[in-house]
């Protein structure tokens, strides 16, 4: 009886541990799918207006004989839409839509650099899109911007957005669902963040720092995910607790 006890606890605890891993794993795929819904109606809406750009493309360069340069850039835009199309169709994890939104933003500079070849200009500057709203395309200058309540900071911005910020005017922001509330894409939360990361994470390092701090809403951000965290142990160890008396109270009488 006194090697018995001993091993029933470790079968206990080992019972425990698989049902609580089991817990978090479905609480993990629901918290997930949730994060995922909104942000892929995002790129879906993207790759749709990218696949408009290309119509409006083909019909300015329809009178124009292409030439090597340009006809590769071209089929670059093109292949960039589909395998956008297929990569948004195929997502699974809020992380995975960087790799949509990295394939969106080679797509319109492929389309940026046929309008220059066809108008005899010089290729364009690879430069990240327009931080106000990414399907505004390549950002033309880095503009001194504040959000609410918080410092000026330089971000990219397409040509007619500089003239509004410059102006004192509001930029025409990318807005999301967050409850029943529109607001600019980078409050929408940090499952926003692959977004973003996809368009501009390989551009300027300490503005896609400036960019991490508006999603994560600045210091209060940060508390927010420290609490976050703490809550998820807490959670853990509650389940763990949770779980650990449901079986034990199978073991009432135990040993009488």
């Amino acid at each position: 009886m006194e090697l018995l006890f001993p091993l029933v606890l470790v079968a206990v605890f080992i019972g425990a541990a698989v049902v609580l891993s089991s817990r978090s794993r479905k609480r993990a795929a629901e918290r997930a799918e949730a994060e995922l819904a909104p942000v892929r109606v995002l790129v879906d809406e993207d790759v749709t207006a990218l696949g408009v750009e290309l119509q409006e493309l083909d019909a300015d360069v329809a009178a124009h004989a292409l030439d090597e340069g340009a006809s590769a850039d071209y089929q670059r835009a093109l292949d960039a839409y589909e395998a956008a199309k297929l990569a948004a169709a195929r997502l699974s994890a809020p992380d995975e839509v960087r790799h949509v939104t990295e394939i969106l933003e080679d797509g319109r500079y492929a389309m940026a650099c046929v309008r220059a070849r066809v108008a005899g200009l010089p290729l364009p500057t690879r430069r990240p899109p327009c931080f106000f709203d990414p399907r505004h395309g390549l950002s033309v200058a880095d503009v001194a911007w504040a959000p609410p309540g918080g410092a000026l900071r330089d971000v990219p911005a397409c040509a007619l957005d500089v003239e509004r910020v410059r102006a004192g005017a509001e930029p025409h922001v990318r807005q999301v669902m967050v409850g029943s509330q529109r607001v600019p894409y980078w409050q929408g939360g940090r499952a926003y963040q692959p977004y973003a990361a996809g368009y501009y994470g390989a551009f300027a390092p300490m503005q896609w720092m400036f960019m991490g701090a508006l999603f994560a809403g600045g210091l209060d951000g940060f508390g927010d995910m420290l609490g976050g965290i703490g809550e998820g142990i807490g959670d853990a160890f509650g389940g763990l607790g949770e779980t650990m008396g449901d079986m034990f109270d199978g073991f009432d009488g135990f040993g009488e």
